[in-house]
């Protein structure tokens, strides 16, 4: 782990694999930090440079003031990456992080060879209900809406596992704070209209049981972007990268090779 500190921010980031490889970057879902994709990493070609982070108010990461927007977010991946002196990245974005990767894209586009969209939308829910579900966790903290964040999360199987436990404990230590800020950016980011003009190679993964962003509605933005391709991973929910890591590296795996960055 390390830390890049900027003006009002300092991001922690970490990186796998091939240090002069091609570099991959990965932006995860809200209320998760960079460990979302622990499973999936040994599972990639040992050849190319991964890098993660935990994006502000998420893990070791500093929590500045909010509301936080998507602009914001997609800010601090570019700043990271230029510090990082990488260009040209394949970008995997799940859920809050699909939108980052959204936003990235359209803002730099000298950044980012090809993309993947997991469990995300253009715009995910309306303003009134993340607006409800910020009142409510600065009423009685985060762990009102745990329980309902595992429903969404994961598929029944896998929430009879011990292993769900692990990612409520996650959930549940998130920063208040930053948790509600990021909430604030997604409740306000209508990308459809830039995500409409993108033309980078694009794949979309979703969980057949996602109850966040369900099949459906993941599809309709892949849809926006000319020929992307879209795969549903059966039998899990919003973090398939969780459940079936296996089935969630093979896609990337073919997808890096589809897309000419392999």
């Amino acid at each position: 782990m390390q830390i890049a500190q900027f003006d009002n921010l300092a991001l922690n980031w970490q990186q796998d694999g091939n240090p002069e490889g091609r570099p991959v970057v990965f932006a995860n879902s809200l209320g998760t930090d960079f460990r979302l994709w622990d499973a999936v990493l040994p599972l990639l070609p040992t050849s190319l440079r991964y890098i993660r982070m935990d994006k502000r108010g998420h893990g070791l990461s500093s929590v500045p003031d909010g509301p936080y927007s998507i602009d914001d977010l997609a800010g601090d991946v570019a700043q990271l990456l230029d510090r990082l002196d990488v260009k040209d990245v394949f970008f995997v974005g799940l859920s809050i992080g699909g939108l980052i990767a959204q936003k990235l894209t359209y803002t730099r586009p000298d950044l980012c060879h090809s993309m993947v969209l997991s469990n995300t939308a253009a715009k995910i829910g309306t303003p009134d209900l993340w607006n409800t579900r910020i009142d409510a966790i600065n009423e009685g903290g985060i762990e009102v809406i745990s329980e309902p964040t595992m429903e969404r999360w994961f598929a029944p199987e896998f929430r009879a596992t011990p292993d769900c436990l692990a990612w409520k404990h996650m959930l549940e230590r998130t920063h208040t704070q930053g948790y509600v800020s990021c909430c604030a950016a997604i409740a306000n980011a209508d990308l459809r209209e830039e995500t409409a003009s993108l033309t980078l190679p694009t794949y979309g993964i979703c969980g057949s049981d996602d109850r966040a962003t369900p099949p459906e509605l993941t599809k309709s933005t892949l849809d926006l972007i000319a020929g992307s391709q879209f795969h549903i991973i059966d039998g899990t929910g919003h973090l398939p990268c969780v459940e079936k890591p296996q089935d969630y590296a093979a896609l990337i795996t073919k997808f890096l090779k589809e897309s000419g960055f392999v």
